[in-house]
C-alpha cells in the first residue's frame, strides 16, 4: 500500500473514532486543536492525492448523525459548519477569494461560541420547536429540553413564521460548579463546557435533573430568509433578533476591510478570558445577505463566512509533586504541583489531576515534563506527557491508602471513580471544606468565612460540627492570625444575619449529596420548611419536577442519619431559620410575592444585589440570572446592561431601585 494512502486510511480511522466521541457521546478525547489538526493533515493529502480521498467521508459533511434518544427534525435549510483558519495568511486568502469574485465591502465579526449548534421555530409568536444541528440535514428534536432555558423566549412579538439558529452554551460559573459537584459526588468530569452543556441538553430522561439546564444560555446569531422581514445585513439580523427578546452577543462588529478584522480578533485574543463562556475564535460573515446565495456552499460549510480559530494557551512545565485534595464529601484529588510557567498572561503552580483513572490513563508521573493547557479557559490541565523528556527519575503515582487528614483507610465504591475518606464525622479536611462550602455564596453566604478561617476553626477546635459556627464569639475568633477585633465583630455580624436566610440557603449549605442551590429551592419550595423534609417519603420527593429518584433517595438517606437531625435541631436551638414557623395558610406578603420571578441587574446604591434577591426570597419569589418571558420583575440599578434591553423587548415590569426599595417598604422589609 502506498504510505500516502496508509497515513490518510489511519487520519480517516482516528477522525471517524474522534468524531463519534465528541459529537455522538460528548466524551471527547483529544482537544478541539488536536482535532483540527488531523482533519487538516486530512485535507492536504486529499488534495495532493484525490485517487485515495473518500468523498463520501464526514470530514465533508456536517457534525455528526442524530442520535436515537429524540425524534427526527428535517431541517427546510441545511445547517452548515464552517470552514476553519488559523493565521493572518488563510484569513487574507478568503478575502481574497470573497473579493475576487464579489463586491465585498463590509464584513461581521462574532465572537466564536464553543456551544451546540441549534435551531429555534416559532409560529405567531410561540416557539414550537428546537432541533440540534445533527448531520445538517437532520437535527433531534429536543424542543421540550430548550423550553427550560430561561434565556430562550417561549413567545416573540411577532405574528409571522420565524426561524432562528444559535448556540446553547454552558457559562463558565455553571461549569465549575457542575463539576465540582460531580467530582465531590465521584463522578466523571466533563472535560468542557461544550460538552457539559451537550450532556445537559440531551438528556431524555425525567428522572435526571431537568432543572440543571438552568445553568445553559443561549446566544442566537443567524436569522433564516432574513429578507423576508426586510433584513439585509447580517448586523441589521442581529439587530432585529435582539429587538424580538431574542440574546445576542454584545461582542460584534461590523469591519470594512482585512485590516479591521484582524484588528478584532487581535483584541479579543485576550479580552476573551473576560467573558464569561468559552470562545475559541471569530466568526468572520459577509455582511451583505443578499450575496450569501449567490456566493453559494460547499457541502457542509458557506463561502461568504469563515471561523479564525485562537490557538491553544499551552506550556512545558515539570510536576514537582502530586498533592491529595480533599474534599467536603471525602472525595480525595490529586492535584500536580507544578514548577511555576506563566500560561496565558498568569503564573501557573498548579493543575487539575481529576482522578487516579486519569492519572493512569496519561501515564503522568512526578517528575515528569508535561504540557498544560488552560481546560476551557477556567484551570490548566495537563495535556500529555513529553515521554521522550524522561531521565528514569519518575516517580508512579499511587493513590494513598489511608486518609493524610485523620489516617482513615481509604474505600473505592464499585461505581466510583472516586478514593473516598469514610470518615465523615471527624475528618479535619472534611470539616474545613463542608465550613467553606456552609459559608460560601450558595449556601448561608456568610462573607469573611473562608479557606483560612475555616482551617483556624477546625484547628483550634472552635468547630467540630456546623452548628458550632452560630456559637463564635468575638473574642474567641479575634486572637486568629489576621484577625483584629474589628474584623472579628464583621465575621460574627455576618453569622448572626445569616439566621435569616431563606430556608432554601440552609439545605444547600448542609451539602446533601446531588443537592446544590436549585435543587434546594425545588425542596423549599415544596415543602416550605426542614421539618417537612425530614418526614416527606422518597416518593413524595422524586415526584417534583426537576428532582428524580437519586436526589430523593439522597435527601431520605441524609435525613435518616441520626447526626443530621440532631445538626437540625440545634439550629432551629441556635435561631437559625429551618422555615418552622411557616404555616401551612399563606399571609398577605406571600401570597402577593409567592412564586414570582424577579431579576436584577446593574449597581444598587443601597444593598448588592445578592442582599437584595435575598429580601425577596424572604418573601416568597425567586431570583434569576436572565431574563425570560417567565420573568415578572426586572429591578435595574447604575450601569443596567443587555438584561435591561432584553425585558424592554419582552415587555416585562422594569422597576427602578427606588420603585423596587418602595415596593419591599410596603410589606416592611426595607
Amino acid at each position: 500500500m502506498n504510505i500516502f494512502e496508509a497515513r490518510m486510511n489511519e487520519l480517516y480511522n482516528q477522525i471517524e473514532h474522534h468524531a463519534r466521541l465528541y459529537y455522538e457521546k460528548d466524551e471527547p478525547e483529544i482537544s478541539d486543536f488536536d482535532y483540527d489538526a488531523l482533519v487538516r493533515e486530512l485535507a492536504d493529502l486529499e488534495r495532493e492525492h484525490p485517487e485515495f480521498s473518500r468523498p463520501d467521508f464526514l470530514t465533508h459533511k456536517v457534525g455528526g448523525s442524530a442520535s436515537n434518544l429524540f425524534k427526527p427534525v428535517e431541517h427546510e435549510v441545511p445547517m452548515l459548519s464552517l470552514d476553519n483558519v488559523f493565521d493572518n495568511q488563510e484569513l487574507a486568502d478568503f478575502f481574497g477569494r470573497l473579493n475576487r469574485e464579489h463586491n465585498s465591502d463590509s464584513y461581521v465579526c462574532e465572537m466564536k461560541i464553543d456551544g451546540i449548534a441549534v435551531s429555534l421555530l416559532y409560529e405567531n409568536g410561540e416557539f414550537v420547536q428546537g432541533a440540534t444541528r445533527g448531520d445538517g440535514k437532520v437535527g433531534e428534536d429536543v424542543t421540550e429540553n430548550l423550553r427550560e432555558i430561561d434565556s430562550i423566549p417561549k413567545k416573540l412579538r411577532i405574528d409571522s413564521r420565524l426561524e432562528i439558529r444559535g448556540e446553547v452554551l454552558m457559562t463558565l460559573d455553571s461549569f465549575r460548579k457542575l463539576n465540582q459537584l460531580r467530582e465531590e459526588n465521584g463522578e466523571k468530569v466533563f472535560a468542557n463546557p461544550r460538552n457539559a452543556a451537550a450532556g445537559n441538553l440531551r438528556k431524555a430522561s425525567k428522572n435526571l435533573d431537568s432543572k440543571s439546564r438552568r445553568g445553559l444560555d443561549f446566544f442566537a446569531y443567524y436569522l433564516v430568509d432574513a429578507e423576508k422581514f426586510g433584513v439585509k445585513t447580517q448586523a441589521d439580523a442581529l439587530k432585529f433578533m435582539a429587538d424580538l427578546g431574542l440574546p445576542v452577543q454584545a461582542a460584534y462588529q461590523v469591519c470594512e476591510n482585512l485590516s479591521e478584522v484582524w484588528d478584532f480578533i487581535s483584541h479579543w485574543h485576550e479580552k476573551r478570558f473576560e467573558l464569561d463562556y468559552v470562545t475559541d475564535g471569530v466568526v468572520i460573515k459577509l455582511n451583505d445577505l443578499t450575496q450569501w446565495n449567490a456566493i453559494g456552499a460547499t457541502s457542509h460549510a458557506p463561502r461568504w463566512a469563515v471561523a479564525f480559530k485562537y490557538p491553544p494557551e499551552e506550556a512545558l512545565t515539570k510536576i514537582l509533586a502530586i498533592n491529595i485534595s480533599i474534599g467536603r464529601t471525602g472525595v480525595l484529588t490529586p492535584v500536580a504541583i507544578l514548577e511555576p510557567v506563566n500560561l496565558a498572561g498568569t503564573i501557573v503552580k498548579r493543575a487539575g489531576l481529576h482522578n487516579a483513572d486519569e492519572i493512569s490513563r496519561k501515564d503522568i508521573r512526578v517528575n515528569d515534563v508535561v504540557r498544560i493547557r488552560k481546560a476551557a479557559e477556567i484551570i490548566p490541565e495537563v495535556v500529555a506527557v513529553e515521554k521522550d523528556s524522561r531521565t528514569g527519575q519518575e516517580i508512579i503515582f499511587e493513590m494513598p491508602k489511608r486518609c493524610p487528614a485523620c489516617n482513615s483507610e481509604i474505600v473505592r465504591l464499585p461505581d466510583e471513580v472516586a478514593y473516598r475518606c469514610p470518615n465523615r464525622a471527624s475528618c479535619p479536611a472534611q470539616l474545613r471544606e463542608s465550613i467553606k462550602y456552609f459559608a460560601s455564596r450558595d449556601g448561608m453566604n456568610i462573607k469573611g468565612i473562608g479557606s483560612r478561617l475555616s482551617i483556624q476553626l477546625v484547628e483550634s477546635g472552635l468547630v467540630k460540627i456546623l452548628s458550632d459556627i452560630y456559637e463564635l464569639k468575638v473574642e474567641s475568633i479575634s486572637g486568629f492570625k489576621r484577625m483584629g477585633e474589628k474584623l472579628a465583630r464583621k465575621v460574627i455580624s455576618e453569622i448572626d444575619q445569616s439566621k435569616t436566610r431563606p430556608v432554601s440557603s440552609l439545605i444547600a449549605a448542609l451539602g446533601i449529596r446531588f443537592i446544590g442551590k436549585n435543587a434546594a429551592e425545588l425542596l423549599a419550595d415544596r415543602f416550605r420548611n426542614l421539618e417537612a423534609i425530614m418526614s416527606a417519603d422518597e416518593s413524595e420527593i422524586a415526584n417534583i419536577d426537576g428532582m428524580g429518584e437519586v436526589r430523593a433517595r439522597s435527601v431520605r438517606a441524609f435525613f435518616q442519619d441520626d447526626e443530621n437531625v440532631r445538626l437540625i435541631r440545634r439550629f432551629e436551638e441556635l435561631g437559625v431559620n429551618t422555615g418552622k414557623s411557616v404555616s401551612g395558610s399563606s399571609s398577605q406578603t406571600q401570597t402577593q410575592l409567592s412564586g414570582k420571578n424577579f431579576v436584577f441587574t446593574g449597581t444598587l446604591s443601597n444593598a448588592t444585589r445578592e442582599e437584595a434577591a435575598e429580601k425577596v426570597k424572604n418573601l416568597g419569589a425567586r431570583v434569576s440570572n436572565s431574563v425570560s418571558s417567565k420573568t415578572d420583575y426586572v429591578v435595574a440599578g447604575e450601569k443596567a446592561g443587555s438584561k435591561l434591553s432584553r425585558a424592554e423587548a419582552l415587555g416585562v415590569k422594569i422597576l427602578t431601585e427606588r420603585e423596587f426599595w418602595d415596593l419591599l417598604a410596603s410589606y416592611n422589609i426595607a
